[in-house]
C-alpha cells in the first residue's frame, strides 16, 4: 500500500488538496482511504456544512474488549465508490489509552488510594495530533500492500487493505519535526545508554562501589531496548518506500521562498517530495486593475516555480481558485481533474542516507561527499563535524548524519554548495588511513 502525506504552509488549503487528490485516485480506480484531523472535512466531502466525519467510536467498550493497538482513526465512512474517509483520533486516542490503563490497574490504584481521572477532566495534550499521525503511519505500514484483485474485493471498508492512503498532515514544519522525531530519539538513546555497556552487567555492583555513584540497572537498558525497537518501527514506517510527500503552497513570492526552504529541509531528512501543488490561483483576464495585478503575480510565481521544479524532476500543478470554499463532490471534481495523480516516490533520495560519496582518490586525492539540498541558500546552511557524524542544518532543520567508515579516517578540507548539492571534500588522514604494504 502507498501512503501520500499532504502538507504545506498553514492556510494554503492542505485539507482541500488532500481531498481532491484522494478523489482523483479513487476515480482512477484505486481504493483510497483519506485520513484527516479536520472536523470540517465531512462538509468538504459531502457538500453540506453539517456533515461530519464521526469523531468518536459508536459506543464505549469495556477495557477487556478495547485494544491499544486499534487504529488511531475512526471507522471509515464511504464517500463514493472507491473512496472512504476517517478522522484521526489524537486527543481521543490519548484519553482512551489513559482510561484503559486505569481500568487495567484499578486494584493497584485502589491500594494506593488514587482517585482515577474521568475523561471529562482531561484536556488535549500538546503534540497529540502529531503522535496520532505517527501512530497512523505505523498502522498503515503494518497493513502492507493490497493483495489480490482489488476491483473484486467489494465496495466496503471491511474489504481493505487499501491501495492508497492520503493523510492530511499538519503544517509542513510540524510534519517534518514529527517525521524526524523517531530518528532523533533513537540517537539520544544510543548516546545516553549504549547497548554495548550491557556486557558489563556482572560488574555493575563493583563499578558502583568504585565510582561512588549508582550504575544503571539491567532493566533500564532493557526498557531502552524496547523503546528503541518501537521507535525504529515508527522510523521504518515514515521512511517506507511507499511513503511520499506532497507540498501545498499559495502562489505568492513569500510562498515560493518558503517552499524552497521547505524542500531543502525535507531533502535533508530524506523525505522525497513527489509533487508540489499551487492552490487557489486566480484566473486572469480581468478588467479590474487590483484583481489583475494579484492574478498576474500569482501566474508569474507559478510559471517560475513550474520551470524550477520541472528542472529538478518534481511534478508541479496549479489548482484554480473556485471563488467560494469548495464543498461537495462537484466542486472537488473540478480540483481533482487539475491535481496531479499520486505518483511513484522519486528514487533519487535514500531516506536512510540521502548522500553519495564519489571516489576521487586517484585523480584528486579526495573523497567527495554529495548531499542533495534543492532550494537551500548559503545563509540557511551550516555544517559541523562532531566525531563520526556530520551535523547539517538546512533552512533551520538539523540532522545528524553518520559518516561512512572510510570518511571517518579523513579530514574535511573544503565544503560548499554546487548546483543544489552540498559538496564536502574529505582528505585521508595519514595517521589513521591504511597504508599500502
Amino acid at each position: 500500500m502507498r501512503t501520500l502525506l499532504v502538507t504545506g504552509a498553514a492556510g494554503a488549503g492542505r485539507t482541500t488538496v488532500a481531498a481532491a487528490t484522494a478523489l482523483r485516485a479513487a476515480r482512477d480506480g484505486a481504493r483510497v482511504l483519506l485520513l484527516t484531523a479536520d472536523r470540517e472535512a465531512g462538509g468538504l466531502l459531502a457538500g453540506t456544512p453539517e456533515a461530519r466525519i464521526p469523531g468518536q467510536r459508536p459506543a464505549a467498550e469495556p477495557a477487556a474488549e478495547r485494544s491499544e493497538e486499534a487504529p488511531p482513526w475512526t471507522d471509515p465512512v464511504r464517500v463514493e465508490t472507491g473512496l472512504w474517509a476517517a478522522r484521526l483520533r489524537g486527543a481521543e486516542s490519548a484519553t482512551e489509552s489513559l482510561a484503559l490503563w486505569q481500568e487495567r490497574y484499578e486494584d493497584t490504584l485502589d491500594l494506593l488510594g488514587a482517585t482515577p481521572l474521568a475523561a471529562e477532566e482531561l484536556t488535549p495534550l500538546p503534540g497529540s495530533r502529531e503522535f496520532a499521525v505517527l501512530r497512523a503511519l505505523v498502522a498503515l505500514y503494518e497493513t502492507g500492500p493490497a493483495a489480490g484483485d482489488v476491483s473484486a474485493a467489494g465496495d466496503s471498508a471491511a474489504s481493505a487493505p487499501w491501495d492508497l492512503a492520503v493523510v492530511d498532515m499538519p503544517a509542513a514544519w510540524e510534519t517534518l519535526r514529527a517525521l524526524a522525531l523517531p530518528e532523533q530519539l533513537v540517537r539520544y538513546l544510543r548516546r545516553l545508554l549504549p547497548a554495548e555497556r550491557q556486557a558489563a552487567r556482572g560488574l555493575r555492583p563493583l563499578l558502583g562501589r568504585l565510582l561512588g555513584a549508582p550504575v544503571p540497572a539491567g532493566r533500564v537498558y532493557e526498557a531502552a531496548a524496547r523503546w528503541e525497537h518501537r521507535l525504529e518501527t515508527v522510523r521504518e514506517a515514515a521512511e517506507a518506500a511507499g511513503t511520499r510527500v506532497r507540498l501545498v503552497l499559495e502562489a505568492t513570492p513569500r510562498g515560493a521562498r518558503e517552499l524552497r526552504r521547505t524542500r531543502a529541509a525535507y531533502a535533508l531528512q530524506g523525505c522525497a517530495v513527489e509533487a508540489v501543488v499551487a492552490n487557489r490561483v486566480l484566473p486572469g483576464g480581468s478588467d479590474d486593475a487590483w484583481y489583475a495585478t494579484l492574478a498576474d503575480e500569482q501566474h508569474r510565481v507559478a510559471k517560475e516555480l513550474g520551470a524550477e521544479l520541472r528542472e529538478a524532476g518534481t511534478r508541479f500543478c496549479v489548482l484554480p481558485h473556485l471563488g467560494p470554499e469548495p464543498k461537495g463532490p462537484v466542486a472537488l471534481a473540478v480540483l481533482a481533474e487539475a491535481v496531479a495523480p499520486p505518483g511513484a516516490r522519486p528514487a533519487a533520495i535514500d531516506p536512510g542516507d540521502p548522500a553519495e560519496v564519489d571516489d576521487l582518490l586517484a585523480d584528486e586525492g579526495v573523497l567527495l561527499y554529495r548531499l542533495p539540498l534543492p532550494g537551500v541558500e548559503r545563509g540557511d546552511l551550516t555544517l559541523v563535524r562532531r566525531g563520526d557524524e556530520l551535523l547539517v542544518t538546512a533552512a533551520g532543520h538539523r540532522r545528524a548524519l553518520p559518516l561512512p567508515a572510510a570518511l571517518r579516517r579523513c579530514t574535511i578540507t573544503r565544503a560548499g554548495l554546487h548546483e543544489a548539492e552540498l559538496h564536502i571534500r574529505f582528505t585521508p588522514d595519514p595517521a589513521v588511513w591504511p597504508q599500502p604494504g
